[in-house]
C-alpha cells in the first residue's frame, strides 16, 4: 500500500486543479508551494489561476488546460529556482472564481439605536444574505496574503464583518438624518433604501480588494418583542399627547379615566380610598373628564366658525400624520379615522 500510495501521490503532484471539495469556494489555494515543471494545470470556465510570490501576483493563467513551460508561458522564469537545474519552481498558486456568489448569509447584533421618535435607544439585530462577484482578482489575493486570510473561510469571515460594520453605521445615520421611526424600520417600510445605502456604503471598503457587493436580499432589521410592545406604546402616548395639545394634559386626561373606571368597578383599592371625600373627588375628576369629552365631541361635530382662528397649531398634514398613527395603534377605527380624515383634507 505504501509503494502505490506514493505512486499516486506523485501522479498528483503532475496535475493541479482545484479540489472538488472546494469547487463553490471563492478562494482556494494550492496546497503545495514546489511546483514541477511541465506539470498540467487546469482551470475552470469560471475562475483563473494566479502565481504568487513574496506577496507578489507574478502571473494569470485563464481558463483552459496549461502545461508549465518557460517556453509557453514566459512569466514562470521568475519563479524558476537554480539550483534545481530549472526543473522546479516556488510559487502560492490561488484559484479565483469570477462568478456571482449568491445567498451569502450574514447577521449580528447592530447595537443600541436611539429612536427618534420616543428617545430610547432600543438593541436592533440584522440579518439576511447578499451577492458578490470578485472583479480583480490580482487586487484580492495581494490584499488577503496581506492579511494572513489566505482561506476561504477566514476571507468570507472578514467580509461579512464589513457588511455588519457598513450596515450598523448606516442605518444609525439614516435614522439619525432622516428621522425615521425605529418601528417603520423593523417592518420593512425603508428596507430597500437601507440596502441602497449599504451598497454604497460598502464600495470604498471592498473596492480596494477587487470586490463588489451585487445585490442584498432576505434583509430584515429586528427588535426584540419586549422592545416593540414599549416602543408601540409610547407611539400612542405620543400621538395622544399632541392631540390632547400637550403630555400633562394627556397625563390628566388618563388619570381622570383611571378614576372613573376605577369607580364603574365598585371601587376598590386600599381600604377603600374612594369612599368618602376621596369617592367625591373621583365622582368630580371623573365628571370633568366626561364633560371634557363631550365638548370635545362638539366641537368634532360642528365646524369651526370660518372667522375663528384655528386653536391647533399643527398643520393639516402634520395633523394627518398623527391621526395615522392612532389608526395604526389600534385607537381609530376605520369609520373614525375616514371621518376625521375628510375633515382634514378639506384644510389642505
Amino acid at each position: 500500500m505504501g509503494f502505490f500510495g506514493t505512486i499516486k501521490d506523485e501522479a498528483k503532484r503532475n496535475f493541479i486543479a482545484r479540489a472538488d471539495e472546494a469547487k463553490g469556494e471563492i478562494v482556494y489555494k494550492y496546497p503545495e508551494k514546489n511546483i514541477r515543471m511541465l506539470t498540467q494545470l487546469t482551470v475552470d470556465a469560471d475562475e483563473v489561476a494566479l502565481f504568487v510570490k513574496d506577496g507578489k501576483v507574478e502571473g494569470k493563467l485563464g481558463p483552459g488546460r496549461h502545461q508549465l513551460d518557460t517556453n509557453n508561458i514566459p512569466f514562470l522564469s521568475r519563479l524558476l529556482e537554480g539550483f534545481t537545474g530549472g526543473n522546479l519552481f516556488i510559487a502560492e498558486i490561488f484559484f479565483v472564481s469570477t462568478r456571482e456568489f449568491t445567498g451569502v448569509k450574514f447577521g449580528g447584533p447592530i447595537g443600541d439605536v436611539r429612536d427618534p421618535e420616543t428617545g430610547l435607544g432600543i438593541g436592533t439585530m440584522v440579518y439576511g444574505d447578499f451577492s458578490l462577484r470578485v472583479t480583480e482578482p490580482e487586487k484580492l489575493v495581494v490584499g488577503l496574503v496581506g492579511m494572513g486570510r489566505t482561506s476561504n473561510a477566514d476571507f468570507l469571515g472578514w467580509f461579512k464583518g464589513q457588511v455588519l460594520k457598513v450596515t450598523r453605521d448606516r442605518i444609525a445615520e439614516l435614522l439619525v438624518k432622516k428621522r425615521w421611526p425605529l418601528l417603520d424600520v423593523t417592518s420593512g417600510a425603508y428596507t430597500e433604501e437601507i440596502e441602497t445605502e449599504v451598497i454604497a456604503g460598502l464600495k470604498p471598503h471592498v473596492d480596494t480588494y477587487g470586490m463588489t457587493v451585487v445585490r442584498m436580499g432576505n434583509f430584515h432589521i429586528s427588535i426584540k418583542e419586549e422592545d416593540e410592545a414599549t416602543l408601540k406604546k409610547l407611539s400612542k402616548d405620543v400621538a395622544y399627547s399632541r392631540l390632547a395639545g400637550g403630555f400633562q394634559q394627556y397625563a390628566q386626561g388618563q388619570a381622570m379615566l383611571g378614576a372613573s373606571e376605577g369607580m364603574a368597578k365598585g371601587g376598590g383599592g386600599a381600604d377603600g380610598a374612594l369612599q368618602g371625600m376621596g369617592m367625591g373627588m373621583g365622582f368630580g375628576m371623573a365628571q370633568m373628564f366626561t364633560n371634557q369629552q363631550q365638548h370635545q365631541q362638539q366641537q368634532q361635530q360642528q365646524p369651526p366658525p370660518a372667522a375663528a382662528p384655528a386653536a391647533d397649531t399643527r398643520s393639516p398634514a402634520q395633523r394627518l400624520k398623527d391621526l395615522k398613527e392612532l389608526k395604526d395603534a389600534g385607537v381609530l377605527s376605520d369609520d373614525e379615522y375616514n371621518a376625521k380624515r375628510a375633515e382634514l383634507m378639506k384644510l389642505l
